[in-house]
């Protein structure tokens, strides 16, 4: 018998010795308190734009970070991924597969975009000095970084994005994990059920039951003299 490789990979452990299953379950419920954190702070510098808002000149930029509009929209943003997280959460909870593959596909989106800004440091390196630049001055260690050469900046950058795919590429792999898992015992609870209550007896049709000819009895004994 065969294996694919994705039966390879596939375990129910993960982080810390706990199951898939209670993993998936805390990173929704992390995914969810971090989201509402920040819907809480947007919220907030909505209620008073006066005390939160960042203006041009804090930021040496000749235009505003954060307008009234892009917050509502960050808002709105932050709020489907508490959505997103607390349907992971239950349906990992349930034992609803379904409910899963909303956050799946938000990792591997998630995960495709920090992969696209490894490929563009990549291809233009000089793009982290010119974000350098853009910093304020009193960033800390902004002259010691901006002094190093761009391919030592580029590298330190890999490293550290190359970190953090690879940490999102093994969470990935434990909701994915979590959802075979679900499935797999949705599966097995539907046979068993099956298996346990069903008593009928299945019976041919009656066409076919006609059609087929009867069986021939034995041929008669005869008396030999």
């Amino acid at each position: 018998m065969t294996t694919t490789p994705w039966d390879r990979w596939y375990s129910t452990s993960c982080c810390l010795c706990c199951h898939v299953r209670t993993g998936t379950i805390i990173l929704g419920v992390w995914y969810m308190l971090i989201n509402a954190v920040v819907l809480l702070i947007l919220l907030t510098a909505l209620s008073d734009p006066e005390q939160y808002h960042l203006t041009s000149a804090e930021l040496a930029n000749d235009l505003d970070v954060m307008d009234d509009a892009n917050m509502c929209i960050a808002s709105a943003i932050s709020l489907l991924m508490i959505l997103i997280c607390g349907m992971a959460t239950y349906g990992a909870y349930k034992l609803r597969a379904a409910w899963i593959i909303p956050f799946f596909c938000y990792q591997i989106f998630d995960f495709a975009l920090n992969t696209l800004v490894a490929v563009s440091i990549v291809v233009y390196p000089n793009t982290i000095q010119d974000y350098l630049q853009q910093l304020p001055d009193n960033f800390p260690y902004k002259d010691e970084i901006a002094a190093l050469s761009t391919v030592c900046l580029v590298l330190i950058v890999l490293l550290f994005i190359g970190c953090i795919l690879g940490f999102k590429a093994y969470l990935i792999a434990c909701v994915w994990n979590c959802y075979r898992y679900v499935c797999g015992r949705g599966a097995a609870e539907i046979l068993l059920y099956v298996t346990a209550n069903d008593t009928t007896v299945l019976l041919p049709p009656y066409d076919d039951s006609v059609s087929v000819p009867p069986k021939q009895g034995p041929p008669p004994i005869t008396a030999t003299a």
